[in-house]
């Protein structure tokens, strides 16, 4: 079960606001060892939860790759969300009234500033391990920028360094899908539902692939003309989506991936990605057209001695969340490699000079 830490200072966001105070919900499997140096943080994406068993059980739990019997594991629930953290279902203090369409969006930033009162909370004084995918590894890349002295090794799964045009996109038109809701605008937990399965279905395109539906999808019959499985499967995720989380999360948690940015405040985007002190492993996942190769490949790039891995997977981007042998072989070398001082940093060829 989550606990919760809650914050009672004054904590200013990018975006200028003030909130008075904020709580996080946190999951942890396992103990801090005596010496502090078994601490494994693992950073969600968009709509999970903190318990990473849940979500990621090919790589944590009992005898997988992050293990509470050896490692302290700990997941927060991202601000924003409404697995128990602060959110717009949650009550603002200044109003004695859930923020709903008041709520102030989180950047990338603000989240893991967040989470550092937390980790000083914990006793935490660093990180053996950082790991995240797709906005979880957004999370994980900021703050192994913001400090580098923290995480001694970081694996950033499918994500990126800038939140691409392509990303922004598709984030809003998800967003206009909930905005042509008629319930949007009303002030209660059901608002913009149905709205929101339809941006899930949008984002489930970005997250699978051509072939990926070719799969799962294709037809047994040549013969029908409607009540196609890729239809049903559509609205069967948007459904499913429903049932477990709001459309005022999935509204300002895409906000707050669409502001990332690690090079805002620091010049160029290549001079913040050579603030990155850890071992860094960077994986991509072949068929990933949210999230291309192409991303990860210009973070491994600019990151001092990155190692860089591409994972094959017709799963598309949802493949960080499947690819697990793949996964933990990759890590399970980079970390052998990494003890032994054998890391071969792997040239990355990526052209993204926009970034520069």
């Amino acid at each position: 079960m989550a606990e919760i830490f809650k914050h009672t200072s004054p904590f200013k966001l990018e975006s200028g606001i003030t909130l008075m105070q904020y709580q996080l919900a946190y999951t942890t499997h396992g103990n801090l060892n005596k010496n502090k140096d078994n601490v494994v943080w693992i950073f969600h994406a968009l709509t999970a939860n903190s318990d990473v068993t849940e979500w990621w059980p090919g790589l944590t739990g009992q005898g997988k790759l992050f293990d509470p019997a050896i490692h302290f594991i700990i997941c927060v629930n991202i601000p924003g969300s409404c697995y128990g953290s602060i959110g717009p279902l949650e009550i603002n203090s200044a109003t004695n009234k859930p923020w709903y369409h008041d709520f102030p969006f989180f950047t990338i930033r603000d989240m893991i500033r967040a989470y550092q009162p937390l980790k000083d909370y914990l006793g935490i004084e660093s990180i053996y391990i950082g790991i995240g995918g797709s906005m979880g590894g957004q999370q994980l890349l900021e703050w192994a920028i913001e400090e580098p002295t923290v995480f001694k090794h970081i694996i950033l799964l499918a994500t990126n360094a800038v939140h691409s045009p392509w990303g922004i996109a598709f984030n809003a038109t998800q967003r206009h899908a909930i905005e042509t809701d008629s319930t949007w605008k009303e002030s209660n937990e059901k608002a913009g539902l149905q709205g929101m399965m339809v941006a899930r279905q949008i984002a489930l395109l970005s997250y699978r692939n051509y072939n990926t539906y070719n799969l799962g999808q294709t037809e047994d019959t040549n013969e029908k003309i409607s009540h196609f499985k890729s239809a049903s499967y559509q609205q069967y995720q948007g459904t499913k989506l429903a049932k477990r989380f709001n459309a005022f999360s999935y509204y300002f948690l895409s906000k707050g991936m669409d502001a990332h940015n690690v090079g805002r405040k620091r010049n160029t985007v290549p001079e913040a990605l050579q603030q990155v002190k850890a071992k860094t492993l960077v994986i991509s996942i072949s068929s990933d057209i949210l999230f291309p190769p192409t991303e990860q490949e210009f973070i491994a790039r600019y990151i001092n001695g990155a190692v860089y891995k591409d994972i094959h997977s017709t799963f598309g981007h949802d493949g960080f969340l499947l690819e697990f042998d793949q996964i933990h072989l990759a890590i399970t070398q980079f970390l052998a490699d990494s003890e032994t001082g054998r890391i071969i940093p792997v040239a990355a060829t990526a052209n993204m000079d926009m970034y520069l």
